[in-house]
């Protein structure tokens, strides 16, 4: 999806909550980087598709900013609700 290859790191279960609420639980697959011209990490994982038997799936590069799955799910959350590509 972001060009490079890509190599499995460790996958690392992830909480999100919001006012004490969860509000995304799953496992974020962490990926190392080779060939990709300003990332060497990423994280994807994938979500059930409210309404539907259909997952969403998520790539998002590791930056700056999102330096960690939970970073990385909380970047993927914010875009989803501006109603952005992640």
């Amino acid at each position: 999806m972001h060009s490079g290859t890509a190599t499995l790191a460790p996958s690392v279960p992830v909480r999100e909550t919001f006012d004490g609420k969860t509000v995304w639980e799953g496992v974020v697959h962490v990926f190392d980087l080779t060939g990709h011209p300003t990332a060497t990490r990423a994280y994807a994982w994938s979500s059930p598709i409210e309404g539907s038997t259909k997952r969403r799936f998520f790539a998002v590069l590791h930056t700056e900013r999102i330096n960690s799955p939970l970073e990385a799910v909380r970047a993927a959350i914010v875009a989803e609700h501006k109603g952005e590509d992640t």
